[in-house]
């Protein structure tokens, strides 16, 4: 998606001046050939009349796609703009900076090719058809920046009638990356999964993704909060999704009220709501706590308070240490399954990559080094690595 050369953009722009503007001028991303096209020789190799014979090959053995066509390694970028980083419901047309920069990034860290598609509909059937419609075109699909609850019965339906990935990296990939972080900063103060207990602020979208890979990954006393309080199943307002998320979490662990109760004596507290929460809750927390506030660009706990009480801070943000930071997971996620041409992404898929992102810090983990950075060059193909082992190890790989 890189090394074309598009048609230049006009001089001048309305915002021009703007190093943000100036950057996003034309966009941000372009096609580019691998192949020559000098002369007749190649046009009729890459065209007709040479491509009739390919597409005559793919027909009557469609396997043959992995290898005549760039289908197995690109990845759709699916949304319909409804909740769009932090700016919520804008639109498919005001998403597609996001979706173009989602592309480029799946490229830059994972050498995947990926195309931005903005639907202009929030009608989940519809949604789910046009992507299954769309899905002959493509590898995988990641679903981006779909409001909660839709988003989880779009991922689920899509999942069960497509046999290529699916992937929501609102969920998944912030699920990844804060396990991975957790699991050091866990190392670091000396706990283990099984003895660590945990709070969630937040039951949407990454809320849920994070609590069922923390269950996954061992952890056994954890409460999910929304703006109620704990959600457990004692309450009468829950979605189905949250009633098997308090039959999971809550229910289990015996937790109930609200957001500051559970907090007394917690040991980690991951925020993925957007709101804010009281210093006086957070410094009831366990000694050398563990605060994850990643709403973005608003911690839901400052780093500077989130400091007095615990040892380890880690937020969304790319100017604090510790940055949960999506770009950790989704590249090497979809590379391992591209690898070994996955028919999906499995949860234990999804603890290997955290794995292997909690691994690379190593012996130089320390409170403002518990997860790599984006540009350590490490990152990509040791998560591709550890998913595709994982893809094999789960029965979902086909090569």
């Amino acid at each position: 998606m890189s090394g074309a050369d598009p048609q230049p953009p006009p001089a001048t722009h309305p915002l021009a001046g703007d190093p943000v503007f100036d950057l996003h001028l034309g966009g941000k991303m372009a096609v580019a050939s691998t192949v020559a096209l000098d002369g007749r020789d190649d046009l009729s190799l890459a065209y007709t009349p040479g491509v009739a014979r390919v597409c005559e090959a793919i027909a009557a053995d469609p396997s043959l796609t992995r290898h005549y066509t760039w289908v197995p390694n690109t990845v759709a970028v699916v949304t319909d703009g409804t909740a769009v980083l932090g700016l919520g419901d804008i639109g498919p047309a005001a998403a597609m900076p996001v979706m173009e920069g989602k592309a480029v990034l799946f490229k830059q860290f994972g050498g995947v090719d990926a195309v931005p598609i903005c639907l202009d509909t929030t009608d989940t059937d519809e949604i789910v058809e046009t992507v299954v419609r769309l899905a002959p075109s493509f590898g995988g699909v990641n679903l981006e920046d779909i409001s909660a609850p839709r988003c989880f019965e779009i991922e689920d339906r899509l999942k069960a009638r497509l046999d290529i990935p699916v992937f929501h990296d609102d969920q998944h990939g912030t699920a990844v990356v804060a396990l991975a972080a957790l699991t050091n900063a866990m190392r670091l103060t000396g706990r283990t999964p099984s003895t660590t207990r945990v709070v969630i602020s937040g039951a949407g979208a990454a809320g849920v993704a994070i609590a069922k890979i923390l269950l996954a990954a061992g952890v056994e006393d954890l409460a999910v909060t929304d703006r109620k309080g704990v959600v457990h199943s004692g309450r009468g307002d829950l979605t189905p999704v949250k009633q098997a998320l308090a039959a999971a979490t809550a229910d289990r662990s015996g937790r109930a009220g609200s957001l500051a109760d559970v907090l007394d004596g917690a040991d980690a507290y991951l925020g993925v709501s957007g709101g804010t929460t009281p210093e006086a809750d957070v410094a009831r927390m366990a000694p050398e706590a563990m605060i994850f506030a990643m709403a973005n660009p608003t911690p839901e706990v400052h780093p500077e308070v989130a400091h007095r009480y615990a040892r380890v801070v880690a937020t969304g943000r790319s100017d604090f240490p510790n940055q949960i930071n999506n770009v950790l997971a989704f590249p090497g996620i979809f590379r391992g399954a591209f690898d070994v041409h996955a028919s999906a992404i499995t949860e234990g898929m999804k603890v290997a990559a955290a794995t292997a992102l909690a691994d690379m810090v190593g012996d130089a983990l320390a409170e403002d080094y518990v997860i790599p950075s984006p540009f350590d060059p490490r990152v990509g193909p040791a998560v591709a690595a550890a998913v595709a082992a994982a893809a094999r190890a789960d029965g979902v790989a086909r090569a």
